[in-house]
């Protein structure tokens, strides 16, 4: 990227150049010469015709004055002027302008070994022989203006540069961060400097490289948490199973099944917890009417609300209502409360109950997967640890927010809160 933005910069900015020093060249330089070989022409037919006007005897004095003021030379003598004329600039301005003048085309002679260019000029039955020095005479290019093209093209390619370089740079500061979140590692945080939209993908590949590590972190819990949890009811399975071998019971039978119960509940909240990766549809919908439908699933008192129209994926805001009221009442205590606020631009959902409430320092922690307050991690009186996993990030899948706090009076708040 940095070699071919360069490059295309360069190379617009290359033929900007040119196209200035065309535009200078043809309105500035050649009207100049132009003007320059009209003027050299004139000084030398009039000087032929003064000369032809002038006595003989003071000939040659207008000569040795016209040699050392303008240095032209005029002469009868042949002075062998057969070869070609020394190139130079503006050679053809000068040619033409002394055909106008002369009324005849003009071709520039010189004497070999010598730099004069000479002309045959035909005047009052003279043959007069007209010599300039085309150093003195031709128009020279401005070479302060090729020095500011040359040293503009050179600032432009440099600035190019340097402002490719400080886009490039960044990015393949995030390619490689990037290699290593592919990897499994977690890199450095970016710098969250320089152009604002630098800054930004800065900003958000940081964030996504903290979200990849904690998916990461949590794909090993969830790889633990199933190893672990299947391994006790599989392990009494296999017990029964060899003890039936030998004495046939139905108890045993029970409990057999039993076992198989509690697998298939656990492989049911882990496809769960798979599943609220995926953001749902939103619809409209009113979640007063949703919430009377939780609480009589719940055999929970619901004293009612006036209709509160949300727009939100209605089955995320049904399964996390529904798991955080049985969490309240498996592990709060009654009564457990719900109730809905619902104003302009917020609706809240809040579950309260009456019990022991969580330590302050844990109430993040008990949204990871497999983490239990109570350690035994027995379904009994501990659960799978998924319930509050699966609120968490149906609500983060959905655009929705649920936070828990403790009461002052005792007990948990679950607050769900949906933008209107």
């Amino acid at each position: 990227m940095f070699a071919r933005t360069a490059l295309t910069l360069a190379l617009a900015f290359v033929v900007f150049q040119a196209a200035a020093f065309w535009v200078v060249y043809r309105t500035l330089i050649v009207p100049v010469a132009e003007r320059s070989a009209d003027d050299l022409a004139g000084l030398i037919v009039l000087s032929a015709q003064t000369w032809v006007e002038l006595p003989p005897q003071t000939r040659a004095a207008f000569e040795r004055e016209l040699a050392r003021r303008h240095g032209l030379r005029l002469t009868t003598v042949n002075i062998g002027a057969t070869a070609d004329a020394p190139h130079f600039a503006f050679r053809t301005q000068i040619e033409d302008a002394l055909s106008r003048r002369v009324g005849d085309d003009v071709i520039l002679r010189g004497v070999p070994g010598t730099e004069a260019a000479w002309l045959d000029i035909p005047v009052g039955g003279h043959d007069l022989h007209a010599g300039f020095f085309p150093r003195r005479y031709a128009v020279k290019p401005p070479l302060a203006a090729i020095a500011v093209v040359a040293l503009g093209t050179f600032l432009s390619l440099l600035t190019a540069l340097f402002l490719v370089r400080r886009i490039t740079v960044p990015l393949a500061r995030a390619a490689g961060a990037a290699r290593q979140v592919g990897a499994g590692e977690l890199p450095e945080p970016l710098p969250e400097t320089g152009p604002a939209e630098l800054a930004e993908l800065a900003r958000r590949f940081n964030t996504m490289a903290g979200e990849v590590r904690a998916l990461l972190d949590n794909r090993t819990t969830l790889l633990a948490g199933i190893s672990h949890d299947l391994r006790t009811p599989m392990t009494r399975l296999q017990l029964n199973l060899e003890m039936l071998r030998d004495a046939p019971s139905p108890a045993r039978i029970d409990r057999a099944v039993a076992d198989l119960a509690d697998m298939n509940k656990l492989i049911a909240g882990y496809l769960e917890l798979a599943r609220t990766t995926q953001a749902e549809n939103r619809v409209r919908f009113d979640l007063a009417g949703l919430l009377e439908e939780a609480a009589v699933d719940a055999n929970l008192s619901w004293p009612g609300a006036v209709p509160c129209m949300i727009e939100a994926s209605r089955l995320a805001v049904r399964q996390i209502v529904s798991n955080l009221i049985q969490n309240a009442q498996r592990y709060g205590g009654t009564p457990v409360e719900l109730v809905l606020e619902c104003t302009g631009s917020l609706a809240r959902v809040v579950v309260r109950d009456a019990g022991t409430g969580i330590p302050d320092d844990q109430l993040e922690k008990v949204f990871r997967p497999f983490y239990r307050l109570e350690t035994s991690r027995s379904q009994a009186t501990g659960g799978t640890g998924l319930g509050l996993a699966i609120v968490r990030q149906l609500a983060e899948t959905n655009g929705l927010k649920v936070v828990l706090r403790n009461r002052p009076q005792g007990g948990l708040e679950a607050i769900l809160e949906i933008r209107r």
